[in-house]
């Protein structure tokens, strides 16, 4: 009796436990080194299969949101445009150069930090919310810095992050970085400025609406475009190499804690001119960075 009362004890259970809601996201925090991007068809600039801790997960960045590479989404590819100023032919080539940076940056392995909050999707796999850190950066901000996503979507704040309200103030000032300098898809709204409104009106692009998609996002507006001055496009001061805080180093585009602290850990420097010598700027991050110092 007592054995047949049990089994049905179980039973009970189980079936509870299936019909309960899905929860947003683990309480804690889960870190995972080493990890290697898996190639697919799917992934594209800011949701990818990554092997983790011997497993294949997908992860979604939190933060940001690169362009669609095909137009399946139409109301959303409509919204990444309008973000950039673009016609939609030319947001879609831009997610697909973000898909491919995305794929550069992860070519060494990377870190993953996610508490495991459900992103949705289509895949036959979970996918999961998640910070991507690499040795030098920080991919969301890399992103961002490099004129190749929105600041849009579900965020968090990870065990290493001061506040939500920080992460997205230094993407902001990495998006008006990287409009003063054109780069991304801010070079191709500068370039098509003059013609946007007609090129849009002969794509077809419905009416801003939602979809799945938004259910984990908020929307965004891009930052003020930096006025232009005698001196160069952007009016902030310049950096002292040599004094600048770990804080102040981190708001420039592509430097994150970890750079900060190589760049801080090789002082002193003659000039800003030597920065080319610390590991994690190459040549181009270097032309980026040079003209942010004394």
């Amino acid at each position: 009796m007592k054995t047949l009362l049990s089994k049905q004890l179980l039973i009970l259970l189980i079936l509870f436990s299936l019909g309960r809601p899905a929860q947003a996201g683990g309480a804690h925090w889960v870190t995972y080194e080493n990890c290697q991007l898996l190639p697919n068809p799917a992934n594209d600039g800011d949701s990818f299969h990554v092997r983790a801790n011997g497993r294949e997960y997908i992860f979604r960045l939190y933060f940001v949101d690169t362009p669609e590479t095909e137009a399946t989404f139409p109301q959303r590819v409509a919204q990444q445009a309008r973000y950039f100023a673009v016609t939609v032919p030319k947001v879609l080539q831009l997610g697909k150069d973000a898909e491919r940076f995305t794929r550069e940056q992860l070519t060494h392995p990377f870190t993953i930090i996610t508490r495991k909050q459900d992103a949705r999707g289509e895949s036959r796999l979970r996918r999961y919310f998640a910070f991507v850190e690499m040795d030098h950066a920080d991919l969301a901000e890399e992103l961002v810095a490099h004129g190749l996503a929105r600041i849009y979507g579900a965020t968090a704040q990870a065990p290493t992050m001061k506040g939500t309200a920080a992460e997205e103030g230094k993407l902001r000032q990495l998006e008006v970085a990287a409009r003063a300098q054109r780069l991304g898809g801010w070079g191709i709204g500068a370039a098509s400025s003059a013609t946007h409104s007609s090129a849009s009106a002969s794509t077809n692009v419905p009416p801003q609406g939602s979809d799945s998609f938004a259910a984990f996002f908020h929307p965004s507006t891009p930052a003020p475009a930096p006025s232009l001055t005698a001196k160069g496009p952007m009016s902030r001061a310049k950096l002292d190499i040599n004094a600048a805080s770990s804080e102040a180093l981190q708001t420039l585009p592509g430097i994150g804690p970890v750079l900060a602290a190589r760049i801080i850990a090789a002082r002193p420097f003659k000039s800003a001119d030597e920065l080319a010598r610390v590991s994690g700027i190459g040549e181009k991050k270097y032309a980026v960075l040079r003209p942010h110092f004394l």
